[in-house]
């Protein structure tokens, strides 16, 4: 019987499952959404591209991290582990996106000043929780790159972060999406197509408190400069192959739509 596949990921996302889904859509990949903590969502992939395409488990997540959170105020954690390494990215908005990795015995290959940025980024406090990060770079032959990992989402409890049992590294991307399923408040979050993703992402505006500042010339600024970003960015990921940077130009010009279609509509309601 061959052994299972090792790759592994998990999409964190720092934000309710109610905010998530709608924006999860638009990466148009079958994911499975549960609660992870206060605050805190992950999305399970159900596919697993890095077996199929050219792209990397690792390069795969970061495109999708990066494509989440460029159009969301929100930041995005994606964790990946193989049979070689395991590590993680961080993006926010349109900030650079920060990662490290170790590999498979546990080796650091990654700069440490990543990780000052991972904690200034979430808002880790600089002492404490700094100090947690720095020991996950220093040598440790009983430390593989598993338990690296688990260490850092050790050091994300103290930030609101509580993973289902069975979420978590190591487990290969079968048994991840089988966990995922059995959640109480699992939910599937699949391409509904453009028009009904579009009006999900309109509903969860105006379900949220941030109606009031959608509108007007702040608002018709940031819609500009979603578009004028998303163009190039779809076309790189196009000329690229890269089905994340592709992804992430994409979300960019619907948020840019969907911008200046909210602010008018709530000018014609008169809001």
């Amino acid at each position: 019987m061959p052994s299972p596949e090792p790759a592994g990921a998990l999409l964190l996302c720092r934000a309710e499952p109610a905010v998530v889904g709608p924006a999860a859509q638009l990466l148009r990949e079958r994911m499975v959404l549960a609660r992870a903590g206060r605050e805190w969502s992950v999305l399970v992939p159900e596919a697993k591209p890095w077996l199929t395409g050219e792209e990397s488990v690792e390069r795969v997540l970061g495109g999708w991290a990066g494509a989440l959170a460029v159009g969301a105020p929100w930041p995005v954690l994606a964790l990946w582990w193989d049979a070689d390494r395991g590590g993680f990215t961080l993006a926010s908005g349109f900030r650079r996106p920060v990662g490290y990795v170790w590999l498979a015995n546990g080796t650091p290959v990654g700069e440490h000043e990543a990780l000052r940025t991972f904690a200034a980024r979430l808002g880790l406090d600089p002492v404490h929780d700094m100090q947690s990060l720095e020991a996950l770079t220093a040598p440790d032959s009983e430390a593989d790159a598993r338990a690296r990992l688990r260490g850092l989402l050790a050091v994300l409890t103290r930030a609101g972060l509580t993973l289902p049992a069975g979420l978590g590294p190591g487990e290969p991307a079968d048994r991840l999406r089988e966990v995922a399923r059995v959640q109480p408040d699992a939910e599937q979050v699949d391409w509904p197509g453009w028009r009904d993703a579009v009006h999900a992402e309109l509903d969860v505006v105006e379900g949220s408190g941030i109606g009031p500042w959608v509108r007007g010339p702040r608002a018709r600024c940031v819609a500009a400069a979603h578009l004028a970003a998303g163009v190039p960015l779809a076309l790189y990921g196009l000329r690229r192959r890269s089905a994340g940077w592709a992804t992430a130009g994409a979300i960019l010009l619907v948020h840019g739509a969907l911008g200046f279609v909210y602010d008018r509509v709530r000018a014609a309601r008169g809001d």
